[in-house]
């Protein structure tokens, strides 16, 4: 009888731990649930704190979220966010950094990472996050934008080509994936790609100074003279760019347009006045001019001693420039 009592009471001890530990449990849950609620509404706060432009005051709140749940990557992001929009990449970084670290999983962790490091021109390192975003989203057209712009700052085009072609192709909209796909195959030498590319990308964008002078660089390698004029002139709307119109001044001159081209060199070195290569064409315009007068026009000699001279100035190692001024006594 006293075994069957002992038995008893250890089964009744038994039960009452476990109720206890049941109840305990219970109300570990619900301030896990109150703590994840209470958390909740703070990152909601502190969002639209944000978007109001209030970024102290956003801060604040994703700072008192971590003071009691310092492994919170989602306040973690939300101080990289603000940081980012404020364009304060140096503080940006270590907020994702951690947010990255405590959420694996997370693309936009791994992705607004990336992005940071870009900034602060640490392109191996986004070259990795990015590649962790897009194991998560394989299907993401601006990590892949991204990804490919990161190893062509590398000097990578072969790398950054595959990325481009994705980018584009998952959303042909985009102008500036075209633009990324335009300096990868610039950067593998394939012009009549790089062309096609910076085209495409100035019909889905407001075109830029930079993305027109580099469809204009490549116009310029394949030769298509009368689209190399219209796309300097197009530059020339966005102000004076001596670059241009030495492009345009030179491709006037292959198509024997003389008077034209003497007109834009000229234009050229009146927007720069350290424009070597202007000041060359002004002196092949002129020379040329005083050779189909027979040598008569002086004037045209003269002016062409001047613009060579002037040139040498600018940039003294042009030995063929030198060679001429011999031959011809300039």
């Amino acid at each position: 009888m006293n075994e069957i009592r002992r038995i008893r009471f250890a089964l009744l001890f038994l039960l009452t731990i476990i109720a206890l530990m049941s109840c305990q449990g219970t109300r570990d849950a619900a301030r896990q649930n109150d703590q994840a609620e209470t958390e909740q509404t703070l990152l909601e706060a502190a969002g639209n704190k944000a978007s109001e432009g209030d970024y102290t005051q956003a801060l604040a709140i994703f700072h008192e979220i971590l003071e009691e749940n310092p492994t919170s990557s989602d306040a973690y992001l939300g101080i990289g966010d603000v940081y980012l929009e404020q364009a304060d990449y140096v503080r940006a970084e270590p907020a994702l950094a951690r947010a990255a670290k405590l959420s694996p999983r997370s693309y936009d962790a791994q992705f607004r990472h990336g992005l940071a490091l870009q900034m602060l021109d640490r392109f191996l390192e986004a070259v990795q996050a990015y590649h962790r975003a897009l194991t998560i989203d394989p299907e993401s057209a601006e990590a892949n934008r991204n990804l490919a712009s990161a190893y062509l700052r590398l000097q990578e085009p072969r790398n950054a080509l595959p990325f481009a072609k994705r980018a584009v192709a998952i959303d042909p909209a985009d102008g500036t994936a075209w633009v990324s796909l335009g300096a990868a195959w610039e950067g593998m030498e394939d012009w009549t790609q790089a062309a096609d590319a910076y085209v495409a990308a100035s019909e889905r964008m407001e075109p830029t100074p930079e993305l027109m002078r580099n469809l204009l660089r490549m116009l310029a390698k394949l030769k298509r003279y009368r689209e190399v004029i219209s796309t300097a002139e197009t530059i020339q709307r966005f102000g004076p760019d001596a670059e241009a119109l030495e492009r345009s001044g030179w491709a006037s001159f292959r198509l024997g347009e003389y008077d034209v081209s003497l007109k834009s060199y000229r234009g050229a070195v009146t927007a720069d006045q350290d424009m070597w290569q202007a000041w060359n064409g002004i002196g092949v315009n002129r020379l040329n001019a005083y050779l189909l007068s027979n040598r008569e026009d002086m004037d045209a000699f003269q002016e062409a001693g001047n613009a060579f001279r002037q040139s040498l100035r600018a940039n003294g190692d042009q030995p063929k420039v030198i060679d001429l001024m011999l031959k011809y006594q300039l």
